[in-house]
């Protein structure tokens, strides 16, 4: 009753199967609303890129909603002339697409072959000679050749209502036709894109009074540096990202077309952002490389050089250029990088290798400035 009565509360371990249930909950949000979800942030992170050029506009005397207008369509302008040179590059991929399919072919028939020498090697070097000529006795024999008028006789032509044209659908076309519900959801969401992010440019102001007004007196400003945090630390992030692929892509770029590759821009861009793909993107920004060098190199040695290349600049942007223009705005200690990245692509799949490091960022920024949370931010951090 003294303890009652000096108001000190006792604080009440947490119910478990609650926990689980909301747990359950949210991870059941997150799986089946994963499309929605990623609208959003895509959205959200576009809109934090364009802010500073918005307020730059603002600084001219340009109303908010003209200024996030002319920067919206400044970025769409942009990335219209930036699709419409890869899908330059990448139709006459396509056309040449044959070429490489053959080449494909070739190296897969000559490393069949090799297998079956191999294969015929080890065998002559564990069998006994004398088995093997036992084998070769009890073979049975070939079948009879056949008349010179039966060899020569042409195949009777099918009857002509049997006679069908078949139409082959290419590999490209059957995924399309397989996958059309999901590639126009895809392309639904996409749509909300732009109006989402010229709304939250537009509106921000006013999103976050509103936002304030809903925590008392002393939770606004908790509310307020939060957010303040967690934007600066997203922009950082992507912005830090976005300036290494950049760097990696030039770099991969002028390597492809010192040795001559074809489509050095596209292959050298896709090479270059792939490798930002955390844990897994060494393996895959050496394979563009191998896949121009295909019609190009028959040794070996021009692919170990590119595979080397391409794997030392990956080395060199992870450890000198990311630690000073991304490291120091994410603070997450490599065991939660590890988790979250298989947490999120469980959850969203390729999308969450790319979103996943960002949004656990945003958490612990989230967690740093809640005083409640901040043992879940120092368990994040590094």
């Amino acid at each position: 009753m003294a303890l009652l009565s000096t108001g000190a509360r006792v604080r009440r371990p947490p119910n478990l199967a609650v926990v689980s249930l909301g747990v359950a909950a949210l991870t059941a949000l997150l799986y089946f609303g994963r499309l929605f979800l990623m609208t959003l942030l895509v959205a959200a992170v576009l809109a934090l890129i364009l802010d500073p050029f918005v307020a730059m506009l603002g600084r001219l005397r340009i109303p908010r909603a003209a200024a996030s207008f002319i920067v919206c369509g400044m970025a769409l302008l942009v990335l219209y002339l930036v699709g419409l040179g890869l899908y330059t590059q990448i139709a006459d991929l396509i056309e040449e697409m044959p070429k490489y399919q053959q080449r494909i072919n070739d190296l897969v028939d000559h490393v069949a072959v090799r297998l079956e020498g191999i294969e015929r090697s080890l065998y002559e070097l564990v069998v006994p000679k004398r088995f093997r000529e036992q084998e070769k006795l009890e073979a049975p024999a070939p079948p009879a050749p056949r008349s010179r008028r039966a060899r020569t006789a042409p195949p009777a032509p099918p009857p002509v209502q049997e006679v069908r044209i078949r139409q082959e659908r290419t590999p490209i076309l059957a995924y399309v036709l397989g996958h059309l519900g999901s590639l126009y959801e895809v392309a639904l969401m996409a749509s909300f894109v732009p109006f989402l992010v010229y709304f939250t440019l537009s509106w921000q102001e006013h999103l976050r009074r509103r936002f304030l007004e809903l925590f008392d007196e002393s939770g606004r400003q908790v509310a307020a540096r939060t957010l303040a945090g967690v934007a600066h630390m997203v922009r950082a992030f992507v912005l830090g990202n976005l300036l290494l692929g950049l760097i990696l892509t030039a770099a991969t770029a002028l390597l492809f077309w010192a040795f001559w590759l074809p489509y050095p821009i596209v292959m050298g861009a896709l090479s270059g952002f792939l490798s930002l793909i955390p844990y897994i993107g060494v393996p895959l920004a050496i394979l563009p490389a191998i896949i121009s060098a295909l019609p190009v190199y028959n040794a070996m040695t021009p692919y170990l050089l590119l595979g080397g290349s391409v794997a030392f600049f990956h080395l060199i942007a992870l450890n000198l250029l990311y630690p000073k223009l991304v490291g120091p705005r994410v603070h997450l200690n490599p065991l939660a990088v590890t988790v979250a990245l298989m947490v999120w692509s469980a959850l969203w799949g390729p999308m969450g290798l790319i979103l996943g490091i960002p949004v656990t960022a945003g958490i612990k920024a989230l967690c740093d400035n809640i005083p409640r949370l901040q043992a879940y931010g120092r368990l994040l951090g590094d």
